[in-house]
């Protein structure tokens, strides 16, 4: 099967059927990571003051498939538990991710450390550079995230994220757009970093085989040479 636009409509229908906007899960994965945060041998408090914060910023957001924007980022988060990636500040920044470009919020104002500022901010695409391109501005975005760690570990889990549910939702145009970048920038960014964070390899490997292989099949399935294999990939 080869996605084509009528496919994209097809699957639109589909997804009208469902209650998108139901509460239960959210619900459901704010209890866990509360718990999962307020254990009193190894409280997280960044990511609880994060955690209120974003769901209030995000409080009446909503995802291009209808979902509540918190799905996204609460849904990060227990991935990143499940993956044994279980860093305060780390979570915290999974968390408030969006918040400066999606909402009203500002860095300075986020009520958690400089450090989860600082990673929030390298996620936070700034204007390009005096004669720089839009291509360049992303490429030099991508790379930066090599000199932070989390905020290169929450790109990694907000790419897996976005590919897992942008079929069916974005535009076929858009989701070549995300295939391409991902396969251009994002996989050899992280293949970089298996050898700076070596203390992290492992887990960097697992993400960066679960988007590669997600990317291939939404490239199969659009039927396109978009991922030839290439000494980046």
């Amino acid at each position: 099967m080869k996605f084509e636009e009528s496919n994209i409509e097809e699957m639109k229908k589909v997804r009208l059927n469902y209650d998108l906007s139901r509460t239960g899960d959210t619900d459901i994965m704010i209890i866990f990571i509360k718990g999962f945060c307020s254990d009193k041998h190894n409280p997280k408090p960044q990511t609880l003051r994060a955690l209120g914060y974003a769901c209030e910023k995000h409080k009446n957001g909503k995802r291009d498939n209808g979902e509540p924007y918190m799905v996204h980022p609460l849904s990060m988060v227990c991935f990143a538990i499940g993956l044994g990636l279980t860093d305060d500040n780390l979570l915290a920044t999974i968390l408030l991710h969006d918040v400066v470009e999606d909402t009203d919020a500002n860095i300075d104002g986020l009520p958690v450390n400089m450090a989860v500022k600082q990673s929030v901010k390298y996620l936070t695409i700034g204007d390009p550079l005096p004669g720089e391109s839009k291509e360049e501005l992303k490429r030099r975005y991508f790379y930066s995230l090599l000199e932070n760690l989390n905020a290169l570990l929450t790109k990694a889990l907000d790419r897996y994220s976005n590919l897992s549910t942008m079929a069916g939702v974005f535009e076929i145009e858009r989701i070549k757009k995300n295939v391409k970048e991902t396969k251009k920038l994002l996989l050899p960014v992280l293949k970089a970093a298996k050898d700076i964070y070596t203390e992290f390899s492992n887990e960097i490997h697992i993400l960066r085989e679960v988007i590669k292989i997600l990317n291939l099949n939404l490239a199969i399935l659009l039927g396109e040479d978009l991922y030839a294999e290439d000494e980046t990939t």
